[in-house]
């Protein structure tokens, strides 16, 4: 008698044994907590004592990676949760919404600190360039040891946002050293409210990104990179596979990506149906990095086009 399995689950790797980051301990992200808290208050005094704004910008800027650092930690430990009854696909989204949060919490700080330096513009004050020059090295020291000490990890979504937030904040120290330089030699103080202004920039710059790539993700969106029609005719190109409908694909956290879709087939016997998924799932994964995936086998009918969304995909005759 011949079977047909109508309905077929696999991955390579399940949301119950979520991605974890083994070059990437907590005990860092515990040390970057405490070494930018340090940073935070030796600048806000140095900025006070030199009247510099670029340095309280720098500050201020810098306190926003405090929660950064925190919503990251906590995600990474809360996305290596397993799955439970109520988060079946387990908790990796953690970290997809932290680094939503962080982004827009950055742009709040840009907007801040560009009507800050423009004010500051328009009100030149006096400042004293040598209280600049030795926390800017000393921003830049602390800044660049934590971007080096999570590089590793930038592929990772939530802490890449760790890397360019602290990468830029290592980008501005020598900006801030620039002008601090430039003001010792030229007496222009004007430069120290546009360091400001280009911090502001380069935090907005690199928020962009971040947020777009997150809010894609959150939105369900197709992988980067993956092109839906490209999967449906991979799929297609499996020898057997007659028609491929209501196919999904969608990100489930920054290394997971997942498929659903609906395959007819002949009927025939199980072990048939079961090499076709087999090859259907290697393609996936070797071609577009799917490794979960939910494939219903269904037998090879006129299909319904009014019933189907989206429309059914057929080999090309």
């Amino acid at each position: 008698m011949k079977q047909m399995q109508p309905d077929a689950h696999g991955h390579g790797l399940s949301p119950a044994h979520p991605h974890v980051h083994p070059g990437v301990p907590g005990g860092i992200i515990g040390v970057a907590v405490l070494a930018t808290l340090f940073l935070v208050v030796a600048e806000l005094v140095g900025g006070y004592l030199g009247h510099s704004i670029a340095l309280i910008s720098d500050a201020l800027h810098n306190l926003t990676d405090i929660p950064t650092l925190l919503i990251s930690w906590i995600a990474l430990w809360w996305g290596a949760r397993p799955a439970d009854q109520e988060r079946t696909y387990g908790y990796q989204r953690a970290g997809i919404l932290a680094a939503f949060t962080n982004g827009i919490l950055l742009v709040v700080v840009a907007l801040y600190l560009f009507w800050e330096g423009f004010q500051r513009l328009r009100n030149p004050v006096g400042v004293h360039e040598g209280w600049m020059i030795g926390m800017s090295v000393l921003a830049l020291c602390i800044n660049a040891g934590i971007t080096l000490a999570l590089v590793r990890s930038r592929h990772d979504l939530n802490l890449r946002s760790l890397v360019l937030h602290n990468f830029g904040d290592a980008l501005s120290n020598i900006g801030i050293l620039g002008a601090a330089i430039g003001i010792r030699m030229t007496g222009a103080t004007w430069l120290d409210p546009a360091i400001g202004l280009v911090i502001a920039a380069l935090v907005l710059w690199s928020t962009k990104g971040l947020i777009r790539d997150a809010g894609h993700i959150l939105l369900e969106g197709s992988p980067r990179g993956v092109r839906p029609d490209a999967v449906v005719s991979a799929i297609l190109e499996v020898e057997g596979v007659q028609e491929v409908h209501d196919m999904h694909v969608w990100t489930i956290g920054s290394n997971l990506h997942a498929l659903s879709c609906h395959v007819r087939i002949p009927d025939m016997h199980m072990d048939e149906s079961e090499r076709i998924l087999n090859a259907i799932r290697s393609r996936l994964a070797e071609s577009f990095q799917i490794t979960h995936t939910t494939i219903q086998f269904e037998r090879a009918l006129p299909s319904q086009p009014g019933l189907l969304m989206p429309e059914p995909v057929k080999p090309v005759e």
